[in-house]
């Protein structure tokens, strides 16, 4: 039987299993307590003191890390209280850049929004010395300005704890004490993976992406070039946020619209070469499985995850699908099979992708992925990115008529947008190995065992006379632990799933900003996940094989799956990487 502490929370009774913490306790009563430091499951450290809270004791407690008491009388909204959040949040700001208008976060800050809850607007009280710091915006995804950073130590706990990466910590003491890398070196020297969780997980300006849309701007006003976008499977279960839309909705039919008004020409979907993806992965997988190729296949449709493989267990590099991501392989055949039939130079064409994802901007600039001298993508913008695009040029998103992508190669099957949530490449794959392995058709074409937000999930698929072990990992800490135990000898698969970020690309590091206070009240990863599920439930045809575009490129052009052309086109190669430039 659980056992249950009962305490009073602003005279309200709340009655709480023990271990939770007062902060808990008090949003289950409906009071707010604020926070800036604190992130669910991520980050619990009582470092801001913005969430102190007076029990009678002779200090004011943090309650993000004060666990419950029985008999525990807290009061969270005194005249000192308040003032000493007050005082607290007076000094963060006394070292603080305040020129918000020109911040990547003005109006979605954190710390702006406590400012403008505890009625702090002398943002100078505490004028004197502040550090100053060079913008370090050397990666080609994200951009660290410390000027703007608090200590929190959010950005730091995802690195370290939900990432395994690490390369970001505190460094020097007191009032020189900043977040950087070891040896200050820029992050683009380090072993940083650019999965952005670090901007996920910060609360102001502190971190934030590389910002591409004035170069796709400029594309689109050169009357010279063609210039195509392909949106990922991800970016329409969270760009409504952005308009005031509820989590949890996909908004395709507006996004194909919108993207239509701000000038593209034609309007793709990183979908179509999701089904592509499947046939060419799945086709590999069978060949691995048949004919003693190196297993476990492993996939590589996360280009942090990928760099992660690269960097900390380059011995897994044979056991990566050599399969390119799929809007990689959208920009690969926009250049080539498409280019072909309407008759463009591929060197008057321009593949635009949105993702969900900052990783995506340093995989478009490897230099393996292109073909005859040409990137396959020449720009990666953020979901992000996009919204602050519609934005820009006025249109009233949420009330969008809903239209559909451009033909040939925007039409996808439910397989193709289950890829945005972790489990979806593998599900996918699995419904068309099985088919093409069995010759026949599944009864349900769901496989539930894979779905699911826990770290990593295992199952045993029956394959006609075949029993295939997979597993899905998403996170890169979770992928390390699978890892290790496939390193040991513990665990043997033959097939697994690793998306770069925890909940795959639904929350990947490019998707809109939730604040802690919302991380409390919902998860991202389930409900943007449910879009996707939702939408592939009500798609005609739910398996890559069935999508009727993708079988005519093979037939009038790629020849089949893993064909020397798709492989020349679609496939690629990956490197062993250092951790730290010399």
């Amino acid at each position: 039987m659980e056992n249950l502490v009962k305490l009073t929370i602003d005279g309200v009774s709340v009655e709480v299993p023990a271990g939770t913490t007062v902060l808990e306790a008090a949003k289950k009563a409906g009071i707010n307590i604020p926070t800036l430091c604190y992130l669910k499951d991520i980050n619990q450290i009582g470092a801001c003191r913005m969430c102190i809270v007076d029990t009678g004791a002779r200090a004011f407690g943090a309650a993000c890390v004060l666990p419950v008491s029985n008999g525990m009388n807290v009061k969270t909204n005194t005249p000192k209280i308040r003032e000493a959040r007050r005082v607290n949040l007076e000094l963060l700001l006394s070292n603080h850049d305040k020129k918000c208008l020109d911040c990547a976060r003005n109006q979605k800050c954190e710390l702006q929004q406590m400012c403008q809850d505890l009625g702090v607007d002398d943002v100078d009280k505490y004028k004197g010395k502040m550090n100053e710091y060079d913008i370090d915006d050397l990666s080609p995804s994200i951009v660290r300005n410390n000027n703007k950073c608090i200590l929190c130590r959010r950005c730091v706990a995802a690195c370290n704890n939900t990432q395994a990466v690490g390369v970001i910590g505190p460094m020097g003491r007191g009032f020189k004490t900043k977040i950087g890398s070891a040896w200050e070196q820029p992050l683009n020297d380090v072993a940083c993976i650019n999965c952005g969780q670090c901007i996920a997980a910060c609360p102001t300006g502190a971190l934030y992406e590389k910002d591409s849309t004035k170069a796709v701007w400029d594309l689109l006003n050169d009357e010279t070039k063609t210039v195509v976008v392909q949106p990922a499977p991800a970016v329409r279960a969270a760009l409504g946020e952005e308009f005031g839309i509820p989590m949890g909705t996909a908004v395709t039919g507006k996004m194909a619209a919108a993207l239509r008004r701000l000038g593209f020409d034609k309007v793709f979907d990183t979908d179509w070469a999701a089904d592509l993806t499947i046939m060419e992965e799945g086709t590999e997988f069978i060949g691995r499985l048949t004919n003693g190729g190196v297993l476990p296949m492993i996939t590589s449709c996360s280009p942090g995850w990928i760099k992660f493989c690269e960097t900390y267990y380059p011995d897994f590099i044979p056991n990566l699908s050599s399969c390119k991501s799929p809007h990689e392989m959208e920009g690969a055949m926009i250049k080539t099979y498409w280019a072909e039939k309407v008759g463009i130079d591929p060197k008057d064409i321009k593949v635009v992708s949105v993702m969900p994802c900052t990783a995506k901007k340093f995989e478009a600039k490897r230099p393996e992925l292109g073909h005859n001298g040409l990137a396959d993508v020449d720009e990666v913008i953020t979901t992000r990115e996009l919204a602050k695009m519609i934005k820009e040029a006025g249109i009233d998103f949420a009330n969008l008529p809903d239209e559909d992508f451009d033909p040939v190669l925007g039409e996808s099957t439910g397989a193709g947008v289950i890829f945005g949530a972790t489990g979806g490449v593998m599900e996918a794959a699995l419904r068309t190995v099985y088919e093409i392995v069995t010759k026949e058709t599944l009864d349900k074409v769901d496989f539930t065992a894979v779905r699911g937000i826990e770290g990593v999930k295992e199952a045993t698929i029956k394959v006609g006379d075949l029993d295939v072990n997979v597993a899905v990992a998403h996170g890169t800490a979770n992928a390390a632990k699978l890892l290790d135990s496939v390193r040991s000898g513990e665990k043997t698969y033959h097939f697994i799933e690793v998306m770069g970020c925890p909940g795959g690309c639904v929350t990947g590091g490019g998707q809109p900003i939730v604040s802690a206070q919302k991380r409390m009240e919902c998860d991202p990863k389930t409900l943007r996940a449910a879009a996707l599920y939702n939408e592939d439930a009500n798609k005609p045809q739910r398996k890559s094989h069935e999508n009727a575009s993708i079988m005519a490129v093979y037939k009038d052009y790629l020849g089949e799956p893993n064909s020397h052309l798709a492989h020349e086109l679609l496939h690629t190669h990956y490197t062993a990487r250092p951790k730290y430039k010399k």
